[in-house]
C-alpha cells in the first residue's frame, strides 16, 4: 500500500526530511509518493513553488519501487503554460490536481468567504473544480475534493452531495470518463460526518462509472504518514472502488494493505 500524498522540505509549509519520511514509511510497511506543492502565481512571491531541477537532482537517488516522485499542482486557469511545461519536461510518477485558489483568492484565508453565503462560496469552488476536470488533462488524481471544508467560516462546514448534486455529478462524470482517480485524503476522515459525506460522493462516483481511488495522508510531518489508513481502506471497500498508486503516470493496483 502507498501513501500517495506526502510533503517534504521542498514544500513551503512542510518540515519533513525525505530520509525521515522513508524511515517512517518502512516502519509502517508503506510505499511513498512525494508530492510537494507547485502553486504557480501564489499571492506570496516564491512561496509554494520549488525548483524541479533541484528536486530531481536531490531526490532521484531515492527513487525506487517503494519511493516514487510526484507533485501536487494547484490549478489556476492563468497558469496553464507553466503547468504544461512542468508536466511535459519532468519525469514525475504521479501528478495530483488540487484547487487551492478560486477566482484569484486563496480559500485558506477568510477573505475568500467575506460577503458570500456558504452556497455561493462552495458553488464557486466546485465550478472551478469542474473547469479543471473538464478542460485539462495534466493530473492523475483529484486531491481532497472537500478541501474547502477545512477552512470555511460557516457554522456547518460540510460539503453535502444533496446541496450540489448536479455540479458534483458533472465533476464525477468528467473524472470517470477520463479514467481519473479521486483521492481519499486521510487527514480529516477521522471525523465521522466528514467521512460519511465523502462516502456519499464516492458511491455516486462509482455509480457514474468511476474506478480509481488514491489514498494520501497529506503528511507534512513524519508522524502523520499513513494516518487514518485503516479507515480509508474501509471506505474503499464500502464504495467498491479500486485503490491504486501511480508509477510513470500509470495506475498500479494496490495488492495488499499493510496498515
Amino acid at each position: 500500500m502507498y501513501d500517495c500524498h506526502v510533503h517534504t522540505n521542498f514544500s513551503t509549509d512542510a518540515t519533513m526530511d525525505i530520509e525521515d519520511a522513508i524511515r517512517v514509511s518502512r516502519k509502517l510497511g508503506l510505499g511513498l509518493i512525494i508530492t510537494d506543492h507547485m502553486d504557480y502565481k501564489h499571492h506570496i512571491p516564491n512561496e509554494f513553488i520549488f525548483d524541479p531541477d533541484e528536486y530531481f537532482k536531490e531526490y532521484e537517488i531515492y527513487r525506487s519501487d517503494e519511493l516514487l516522485l510526484g507533485v501536487e499542482i494547484g490549478f489556476r486557469d492563468d497558469s496553464l503554460d507553466e503547468i504544461r511545461k512542468l508536466k511535459d519536461n519532468y519525469p514525475f510518477d504521479f501528478i495530483i490536481g488540487a484547487i487551492h485558489v478560486v477566482n484569484g483568492m486563496d480559500i485558506y484565508y477568510k477573505d475568500y468567504y467575506e460577503g458570500k453565503s456558504k452556497e455561493q462560496a462552495y458553488e464557486e469552488y466546485l465550478k472551478n473544480m469542474l473547469l479543471l476536470v473538464k478542460h485539462h488533462d495534466f493530473y492523475d488524481s483529484l486531491a481532497h475534493m472537500d478541501y474547502i471544508t477545512r477552512y470555511s467560516v460557516y457554522e456547518d462546514k460540510g460539503l453535502y452531495y444533496a446541496e450540489f448534486p448536479d455540479l458534483i455529478d458533472e465533476i464525477l462524470r468528467e473524472l470517470s470518463g477520463a479514467d481519473k482517480a479521486i483521492e481519499i485524503n486521510t487527514r480529516w476522515i477521522h471525523d465521522r460526518d466528514t467521512a460519511n459525506n465523502f462516502i456519499e460522493i464516492l458511491k455516486r462516483f462509482k455509480e457514474l462509472g468511476g474506478k480509481y481511488i488514491t489514498i494520501g495522508s497529506d503528511a507534512h510531518r513524519p508522524e502523520d504518514i499513513g494516518v487514518n489508513f485503516k479507515r480509508a481502506r474501509e471506505i474503499v471497500h464500502i464504495c467498491n472502488l479500486k485503490s491504486v498508486y501511480y508509477k510513470g503516470r500509470r495506475p498500479c493496483y494496490v495488492k495488499q494493505s499493510l496498515v
